[in-house]
């Protein structure tokens, strides 16, 4: 089974942690001002959000792109035991605390679980399977433990495994190489970019209407508003929920199995 299943976001198994541990400041992306540890003006009492069905259209757009890889869910019943800070409120600070460095480790979770996943890089599993399990060791720590957490260091032994999955899978197709590119705005409709890659691209408003992204690396890629309309992103690399929420697209696009199609994309 692909282990990134099990990193899915419930947030009826969370205490609307998003909406209350993070900050954001008023912009494109948010109409007001919110401080950490504040909750959100839209998190009703049972932890849903009461505009859910209409983020975008009231101005909520961070709200609506962000995925916690699982970690709210993590935090809530096991960190804390199926205890709410509302329950509590001696444990909020902690609990808040402990929502972004657990995010940190689910997202290197799923990264290596996808790692995982590509044949080409099976000569990397033994390494790969022993960085998931020290990651999942990290995430099982206590909120203590995880308040204390060094996580560059990790990150560093995490990293150049991620790398090398890339460079195994890309290598059958030879892509462009474009990391970290400015490609803001970038015409790209129709491109040929399989193998491509693409880590920390700058591909926001980026028109790759029709373009063929198979196998093209997109950790860290930024999607913002990027047209999708009609792309091939089957078997792109470490293509994340949060990228495609961020983007546009329409019933043509193509992305992984195990993303989900987002509500706003054309239909």
């Amino acid at each position: 089974m692909d282990r990134r299943l099990e990193l899915v976001a419930d947030c009826s198994s969370c205490f609307g942690l998003c909406c209350v541990a993070l900050a954001f400041e008023r912009s494109a992306d948010f109409p007001v001002d919110k401080r950490p540890g504040e909750p959100c003006v839209n998190l009703a009492t049972d932890f849903t959000c009461g505009i859910h069905a209409s983020l975008r259209d009231e101005g909520f757009r961070g709200s609506a792109v962000y995925d916690c890889f699982g970690a709210g869910q993590r935090v809530a019943q096991h960190t804390f035991g199926g205890t709410s800070w509302r329950e509590a409120p001696d444990i909020s600070v902690a609990m808040f605390a402990a929502l972004p460095v657990m995010r940190q480790l689910h997202e290197m979770l799923w990264y290596l679980a996808e790692a995982l996943t590509h044949p080409a890089a099976e000569r990397l599993r033994p390494d790969l399977e022993s960085a998931y399990a020290a990651t999942e060791a990290l995430a099982r720590t206590d909120a203590g433990a995880l308040a204390a957490l060094d996580l560059p260091p990790h990150r560093a032994v995490v990293d150049p495994l991620l790398q090398r999955t890339s460079e195994l899978v890309r290598s059958e197709h030879c892509g462009p190489e474009r990391r970290g590119a400015d490609l803001i705005g970038a015409k790209l409709a129709t491109s040929d970019l399989r193998g491509a890659n693409l880590r920390g691209a700058l591909l926001i408003a980026a028109d790759l209407r029709d373009a063929d992204l198979r196998a093209a690396d997109l950790i860290g890629a930024d999607l913002r508003d990027a047209d999708l309309g009609g792309a091939d992103l089957t078997g792109s690399l470490f293509l994340t929920q949060t990228q495609v929420n961020s983007a546009r697209g329409d019933v043509r696009t193509k992305i992984p199995d195990v993303l989900v199609r987002p509500e706003h994309w054309a239909g």
